[in-house]
């Protein structure tokens, strides 16, 4: 039986993604150069596709114009690969939300430390961030073509949109996209998990946008109610850190200084 062979009989079976070691094993006869070879012809064939050093998915027929694979299509089996825990973050997330306003190029995952190093051809449908520890406890679960894929819940998508504003456009873009996501927020369920997961600081920001941008108090009450026992002697935060904050009017409810002006693009 030949790597092609090998290869269309896993697709069958429902296993579109395989990694060079499992070829290897699987042709213990053949040697290590052989085996590259034959991978590499597979590739320039378009038959497959290398999405991260030594793991590979098979392109069904409907992409094979560009070769190219969805990643939502291989993800959950690339972090089992990696032996790393997971989820689809921010804009991604929000998409798997409902929230279609702002569509990413890449698919935006976070990971754990230390870091994925990455060969020079390294996945562009992909963008990386980390964590210490990935919360479990606040992920979702939704079904793929091949597999299912793990997604931050409704309010820590919200949480990391404004912890790393700066990442997805701007704050006025992460606020447009929480505005997107209010009706799942239920953050008296799930404060004081976030707390341990994020910083005071974002949860003032959000806790602000929440309350005075966007009007909705009652989510914005329930962050109040989890960090108001931290709020006593912590300093002013500035809304955007990279504006500057002389002054600016300040917020004492949420101990902000208000140094940007958020402007929501028309999303209704």
């Amino acid at each position: 039986m030949s790597i092609s062979t090998w290869i269309e009989k896993r697709e069958i079976r429902g296993f579109p993604t395989f990694s060079y070691q499992d070829v290897r094993e699987a042709f213990s006869a053949l040697s290590p150069i052989v085996v590259s070879n034959e991978l590499h012809r597979l590739c320039k064939r378009k038959r497959i596709q290398s999405v991260h050093r030594g793991f590979y998915t098979v392109v069904p027929i409907q992409f094979k114009d560009r070769g190219i694979v969805p990643p939502y299509n291989y993800i959950n089996q690339l972090m089992t690969h990696l032996h790393r825990h997971y989820y689809v973050c921010l804009l991604s997330a929000g998409v798997l939300h409902g929230a279609a306003h702002q569509r990413p190029q890449r698919l935006t995952i976070m990971t754990e430390f230390p870091k994925i190093t990455f060969t020079t051809n390294k996945n562009e449908q992909l963008a990386w961030f980390y964590r210490k520890e990935i919360p479990q406890s606040l992920l979702c679960e939704t079904n793929t073509d091949t597999s299912t894929i793990l997604y931050s819940n409704a309010e820590l998508t919200a949480v990391d949109l404004v912890q790393y504003s700066g990442l997805v456009g701007g704050l006025s873009i992460a606020t447009t996209i929480v505005a997107e996501l209010m009706e799942k927020f239920n953050f008296h369920l799930y404060g004081n998990e976030l707390l341990n997961v994020t910083t005071l600081s974002t949860l003032q920001r959000l806790g602000y946008i929440l309350d005075v941008v966007l009007e909705n108090s009652q989510q914005a009450d329930a962050i109040h109610e989890i960090i108001r026992p931290h709020l006593q002697n912590v300093r002013y935060r500035p809304l955007s850190t990279s504006l500057p904050i002389a002054n600016k009017k300040r917020n004492t409810k949420w101990r902000i200084i208000v140094n940007q002006e958020i402007e929501l693009d028309d999303i209704w």
